[in-house]
């Protein structure tokens, strides 16, 4: 009846993922690390597990001493998440299809109340959407939302199981579907490139073809992922799904989809007034060079005045994550040039994908 995919590009999580599984569902997880199995004469699945720390380990023994069932494994060739996710489904032939990202724990009991969310649904619902549960934070990053300083998690979950709201975050962190509507709409858009947006964009095709989305019972938990100081900046790259998100659904999208305003505009001024005040600081220098003094100091204003304004919006960002703490000399220097970097960042994404959307 059910089919678990989990997408993996080898991250230590898997492990514990695949061990908490209680046997009974098939398992398909899909690798896409863009490495080559060295032998491919070699049976796929252990190839790829001794490749993979702790693979064969969690799955056998099970939790509490039982014994996993088989693995299947299936390689999507490096090309993202969206397409990694289009394997695992196609590759499954069970009616419901279960999408598990490769760091989150289900809790006890996740098969068995996975079971009841789904059996008996009405028809019209095409897919069920897990509880995300977050563990309380350790190590520096504690204290701050969400565990880092900016993310993309922390998207409105669903309402109850028989609710109405048509969608609501969609995430497939724990996402079951049908595999008929995953076969009708073609399942995830992969020019969606990123970890996010590939969900949204889905559930808004499953939602306009005439399917309702529900939330179920099941709680798994989602410990937030600390990728490294300059996690914050690289994450930026979703702005570019953003152009695609507004060319396919309009620019209403992320209401559709039960999110809050973006911060693009904000990115945008910051930028735009940083730019401006370094192009009239030096146009002014020139202008005085030729005898233009008032003209310079008309310059050297609008440069001063731009300055202010970037360096306001600059510090209330750096603020608002410098604040919960744990406010450590290299904890500010990084919140500080983080915030320099991620409105820059953020608008030369976007206008990449704004390219890219219109080709």
């Amino acid at each position: 009846m059910i089919t678990v995919v989990v997408p993996t590009v080898g991250r230590p999580g898997l492990a514990a993922t695949l061990a908490a599984l209680d046997p009974g569902p098939d398992v398909i997880v899909v690798d896409d690390r863009p490495e080559h199995v060295p032998d491919p004469r070699t049976d796929l699945a252990d190839a790829v597990m001794c490749e993979l720390p702790g693979l064969t380990e969690a799955r056998s023994p099970g939790r509490d001493g039982e014994a996993g069932q088989p693995i299947r494994v299936v390689r999507s060739g490096g090309r993202g998440r969206a397409a990694a996710r289009n394997a695992g489904w196609r590759a499954a032939d069970t009616p419901w299809v279960v999408f598990l990202d490769e760091d989150v724990i289900p809790a006890p009991g996740w098969v068995r109340a996975l079971r009841a969310d789904l059996t008996d649904l009405p028809a019209d619902v095409a897919g069920s959407q897990g509880r995300a549960e977050a563990p309380p934070e350790a190590g520096p990053e504690a204290g701050r939302p969400g565990g880092v300083r900016r993310g993309a998690a922390g998207r409105p979950a669903g309402e109850g199981r028989g609710a109405g709201r048509a969608v609501a975050g969609w995430t497939t962190a724990d996402m079951a579907y049908r595999r008929e509507v995953l076969e009708r709409t073609g399942g995830f858009d992969e020019r969606f490139s990123g970890a996010f947006r590939q969900d949204a964009d889905l559930a808004l095709r499953v939602t306009a073809a005439g399917h309702r989305l529900v939330r179920g019972e099941r709680v798994a938990r989602h410990p937030s992922r600390h990728d490294g100081p300059w996690a914050d900046v690289r994450s930026q790259r979703g702005n570019a799904d953003d152009a695609l998100m507004r060319r396919l659904h309009g620019p209403a999208w992320r209401t559709a989809v039960g999110g809050g305003p973006g911060g693009l505009r904000r990115h945008a001024l910051t930028t735009g007034l940083g730019a401006l005040g370094l192009l009239a600081g030096g146009l002014a220098g020139g202008v005085a060079a030729r005898g233009g003094p008032r003209a310079a100091g008309a310059l050297r204003g609008a440069a001063a005045l731009a300055g202010a304004g970037w360096l306001a919006l600059t510090a209330e960002s750096a603020w608002a994550h410098i604040a919960p703490g744990p406010r450590t000399r290299q904890d500010i220097r990084r919140t500080l040039l983080t915030s320099m970097l991620i409105p820059p960042a953020a608008c030369a994404h976007r206008l990449l994908g704004e390219w890219r959307a219109r080709r």
